[in-house]
């Protein structure tokens, strides 16, 4: 689990736009950049290099937390 008060914080390294917390994949997801950053022992990896190209199969909302 990530901390609540982290995920308040963090923002796109790339757009500086509103993160979506998917806590059934443990990412952070940037709709914006189309980037999906990994969550590993409860620290996210906010390198663009580390993220996934997400498709349109994420944009479901279940599971999901805006964080802005």
């Amino acid at each position: 689990m990530i901390n609540p008060k982290l995920l308040e914080i963090l923002v796109c390294p790339i757009t500086k736009s509103e993160l979506i917390y998917d806590r059934e994949k443990q990412e952070l997801v940037s709709k914006m950049a189309g980037l999906a950053y990994p969550i590993k022992e409860g620290i996210p990896i906010m390198l663009p290099e580390e993220a996934r190209i997400i498709d349109d199969n994420d944009t479901d909302s279940e599971n999901k937390k805006i964080v802005s």
